[in-house]
């Protein structure tokens, strides 16, 4: 098997006055061994997605396969192969944590040892306590274990760090890597788009109900046409934002090295290929229109302004 998910024409349509679109034709391939990534704004048809290859729900119309397999055909050896850890998880209060982990692993006839999945997942000493003593961090990594007792194939993980510390945020990725090296795949959903450059080997980014892009997050980062932003901002636009850009957008995309500028919160974001030749000649424009600097930053171009620019929002925006 060398693709783990596959789904060609993905459509699925709610009931409604109008119905609603949430997936309009999506194309789709995960290779089997691959962190792969699905990003997208609220509403996007990310969730809707992840709930048909888990076979939560099933499709309008279209084919999907999983691990080789039909949901409508091989339910029941699909579920063995495959673990799940959903962005909120309701356990037992009145189990301890290794009980649960031992419930979830009663589910399959292949399991791996409960107690090394606690561990797995930083949870030793806290093994014998029952699940609502939890932080809700804790109660996280508990719902990752229930996913990994299976020995899955196939792991998906929707918004797995939420709510994590970010020593026990780096653990949870560590895990993620452990289970790739072994030959297994994880679709992954996240907020984070750090944590989607560190662990995915690709993604896409998915907005109503298409994808809209496609990639490695190096070959996303580099679509923008520069490897870095350029932030800054007169105090002109933070006094005011409100009634646009004191500066000329258009003008400043024509300065050497910029190939986009984009003007959002009071502040302005280029693009640039070359800092060193792009920051002199913002400082000589914003002079030239009678202005002056109140904040400048530069950093490196990362999957948030991929985002950005190709949804005009940012991942988190409400």
């Amino acid at each position: 098997m060398d693709c783990a998910i596959r789904c060609r024409g993905l459509v699925k349509t709610y009931a409604g006055k109008p119905p609603v679109e949430a997936l309009r034709g999506l194309d789709l391939e995960v290779p089997a061994g691959e962190c792969f990534g699905l990003l997208g704004p609220n509403g996007a048809g990310k969730t809707t997605t992840v709930e048909i290859f888990e076979g939560l729900l099933p499709p309008t119309a279209g084919e999907v396969e999983v691990l080789g397999r039909s949901w409508r055909r091989d339910a029941a050896a699909l579920r063995e192969r495959i673990g799940v850890s959903l962005q909120e998880t309701r356990l037992a209060e009145r189990l301890t944590v290794l009980e649960t982990v031992e419930l979830f692993g009663s589910f399959f006839h292949s399991r791996r040892p409960a107690a090394e999945v606690v561990a797995e997942v930083g949870l030793a000493e806290k093994s014998g306590s029952w699940v609502v003593n939890l932080s809700g961090g804790q109660r996280q990594r508990l719902a990752v274990a229930c996913a990994l007792v299976g020995a899955p194939e196939l792991l998906f993980l929707d918004e797995p760090t939420t709510g994590l510390d970010p020593q026990a945020r780096r653990q949870l990725w560590d895990i993620v890597r452990a289970l790739r090296r072994r030959g297994g795949t994880i679709l992954l959903t996240t907020h984070y788009m750090d944590e989607a450059e560190r662990l995915c080997d690709r993604v896409a980014v998915v907005d109503h109900g298409k994808i809209i892009a496609l990639g490695s997050p190096a070959e996303l980062i580099a679509s923008l046409g520069g490897d870095h932003v350029v932030e800054f901002a007169v105090p002109a636009d933070e006094n005011d934002g409100a009634r646009g850009p004191a500066l000329d957008v258009a003008a400043l995309e024509t300065l050497p090295s910029v190939r986009r500028v984009r003007f959002e919160a009071g502040g302005y974001q280029l693009s640039a290929a070359e800092p060193h030749l792009a920051i002199p000649a913002v400082l000589a424009a914003v002079e030239a229109a009678g202005h002056s600097l109140s904040r400048l930053t530069t950093r490196h171009a990362s999957l948030e302004d991929v985002f950005v620019h190709l949804t005009g929002r940012r991942l988190r925006d409400e």
